[in-house]
């Protein structure tokens, strides 16, 4: 079969730009239309048209797509996708679950082929190259994650600069000078994935108001790593006292490497999370943490995709705000 990339090679442009001519959402040169229609004529590309029951009903799928790349956490996804699961069931729809991370293609053929009737999104990314094809689809979609430019898309996330700058106003609260973010993988920054930049430039604007001396720190999973990290961070900030911590799988690990170095918590480092709050409650010293509410963000897409489905108008953007809930982590700044 025919797909819409096979068009835009042969056109000489973007699969979004083949959408945008065939659909007329948005205005495209004469030159360029007479390259895709000549294009499509030449390959015969035919445009799947969605068969539908008599209550338009469409095909009741939803497409979730979840790129597993390296530097993802797997159970907090499975909580993301347990819950637009269950929200979709609630609406009468199936999911397709989508894990390669194939950006336009993958899209394209879910809009092509009428697997599914509208879309979820995640792992989104500052500058993400899937946003011109999901702005021209006719496939409705709804981005868990706010790119750079949210403009012709719908976007539900936590407020994860608001998260940074919370957790470093309860430290400066407490009387902390000095702190830590102890990020995610270095390949989540590298791929400019919004929720930890944003996360990055709330934290870094808080310490900055409040006049702390502060730095960041992407970290790999796994207790080797969390020690040579733990080590790093007494060696570089001799008067480290808080640590904010956006990394799941590390928090365990990090309390056993701080406490091996002989640093009790919190008597002698506050330590705060970023997480699900069942991982910050079950942690061996619970966390105090901003919550990120995993079930709500997917119900809250899927009620959105619904909308959007019926033909009723949506917000663009929808964003959380956060909430911090003490735990037995933090406390004052050591004299």
């Amino acid at each position: 079969m025919v797909k819409i990339t096979d068009v835009a090679r042969r056109a000489g442009v973007s699969p979004s730009t083949v959408s945008y001519a065939l659909s007329g959402k948005r205005p495209i040169s004469d030159e360029t239309r007479r390259r895709v229609q000549a294009a499509v004529r030449e390959l015969g590309y035919r445009t799947h048209v969605r068969t539908r029951s008599g209550d338009g009903a469409g095909s009741r799928v939803l497409a979730l797509a979840v790129p597993m790349r390296s530097g993802v956490h797997v159970p907090v996804v499975t909580q993301f996708a347990v819950s637009v699961v269950t929200a979709a069931r609630a609406h009468g729809h199936d999911v397709l679950l989508l894990t390669r991370g194939e950006g336009e293609e993958g899209i394209g053929r879910i809009a092509e082929t009428g697997l599914a009737d509208a879309l979820v999104v995640m792992d989104v990314q500052l500058q993400d190259p899937r946003l011109a094809l999901l702005r021209s689809s006719p496939l409705p979609s709804v981005l868990i994650g706010v790119p750079a430019e949210p403009d012709g898309l719908t976007c539900v996330d936590l407020d994860f600069g608001a998260a940074g700058e919370l957790c470093v106003e309860h430290l400066a609260r407490l009387g902390h000078r000095t702190v830590a973010l102890v990020g995610s993988p270095p390949e989540v920054y590298v791929r400019r994935t919004a929720f930890a930049r944003r996360l990055v430039r709330g934290f870094t604007t808080a310490a900055d108001r409040h006049r702390l001396a502060s730095a960041v720190y992407p970290c790999e999973a796994g207790r080797d790593a969390a020690r040579s990290l733990a080590e790093r961070l007494l060696r570089e900030q001799p008067a480290l006292t808080g640590v904010v911590v956006h990394n799941e799988p590390l928090l365990d690990p990090l309390i056993d490497a701080f406490e091996e170095l002989g640093l009790r918590i919190p008597e002698d480092l506050s330590l705060t999370a970023v997480c699900p709050a069942p991982v910050a409650a079950s942690a061996r010293v619970p966390l105090t943490s901003v919550t990120v509410p995993a079930a709500e963000l997917g119900t809250r897409a899927v009620h959105l995709l619904v909308r959007k489905l019926s033909g009723a108008p949506v917000p663009g953007v929808t964003l959380l705000p956060p909430r911090l809930t003490k735990r037995a982590s933090t406390g004052p700044r050591p004299v």
